[in-house]
């Protein structure tokens, strides 16, 4: 638990001075103080609304006990000994889920619809409890705030235009028109690597707990087998139009193209799999 808060801060501290390097290259020392204050207020706004940004994003439904969906995730919060979480459904065909939420206190799980079609009960309840245990772990905290965070800098563009690179006292630009385009582009690029290097042990990890959980790592490994086939084939237009909730799913929702290929922030589902079968034998 220690060690996710510690992440968090130094997330949370590398991304005010991620916005306050490039404030100050593209905007001086003006815009040096403008990007820290904003990053600043996306921290304090991240970590307390974030989960529900996400949410809204996905056009997420809650549901109520009357669901056969809450019946499960509330004995598999049972089993990890957790507060019971919101319960959400997206309807979307490309099978996934995640978890949000600040504090187990405050968490809330969903799936889309796609999701409880082409998996068993028996494979749902494992694919919810790697869920929970992101919950009973904390992930959820430093998932969230990772990706609304993200999703400001790779807006950073707009940022730049604002300033047009900027001026020192003599009139003279701080730095070349070239350099503050790159800067735009290579910005978006290391909120990714942060979020690469936060969110690929964790899913292992949450695997390992899941699996505990139900009582079943070959149930997980049989869903996360499934999702993987159908997700590449069926596209989730929320996830294309805001990558940075990408690493908030069980399996990367993307289409693979282009650069996003190269900063996936899921480990290999094959790797993944054949751990939980090892823990299965």
């Amino acid at each position: 638990m220690l060690g996710n808060w510690l992440k968090t801060a130094i997330l949370m501290a590398g991304i005010v001075a991620l916005f306050g390097v490039v404030g100050a290259a593209l905007g001086g020392r003006g815009g040096m103080l403008i990007a820290l204050l904003i990053a600043a207020a996306m921290n304090v706004y991240a970590y307390w609304f974030s989960d529900a940004a996400v949410l809204k994003m996905y056009n997420a439904q809650e549901v109520d006990e009357q669901s056969s969906f809450y019946r499960l995730v509330r004995e598999l919060a049972q089993n990890a000994e957790l507060p019971m979480p919101k319960v959400y459904v997206i309807d979307e065909a490309q099978p996934n889920a995640f978890a949000t939420g600040r504090n187990p206190e405050h968490a809330a799980v969903t799936a889309t619809t796609g999701i409880m079609r082409i998996l068993s009960e028996r494979e749902l309840r494992g694919v919810m409890a790697h869920e929970l245990a992101h919950v009973k772990h904390r992930d959820t905290l430093i998932s969230t705030i990772s990706a609304t965070i993200a999703g400001a800098i790779s807006s950073i563009g707009s940022f730049g235009m604002l300033f047009g690179g900027g001026h020192n006292s003599n009139g003279e630009r701080n730095v070349h028109p070239i350099v503050s385009i790159l800067i735009m582009f290579l910005a978006p690029i290391a909120a990714m690597l942060i979020q690469m290097a936060i969110s690929r042990a964790r899913e292992f990890e949450a695997d390992k707990a899941g699996a505990a959980i139900s009582g079943d790592p070959a149930a997980l490994a049989s869903a996360l087998k499934k999702i993987q086939d159908y997700a590449h084939q069926i596209p989730l237009d929320t996830a294309e139009q805001h990558p940075e909730t990408a690493q908030m799913m069980i399996i990367n929702p993307l289409s693979g193209d282009g650069i996003r290929s190269l900063f996936s922030t899921h480990p290999q589902t094959e790797e993944r799999v054949a751990r939980l079968l090892a823990m299965a034998r």
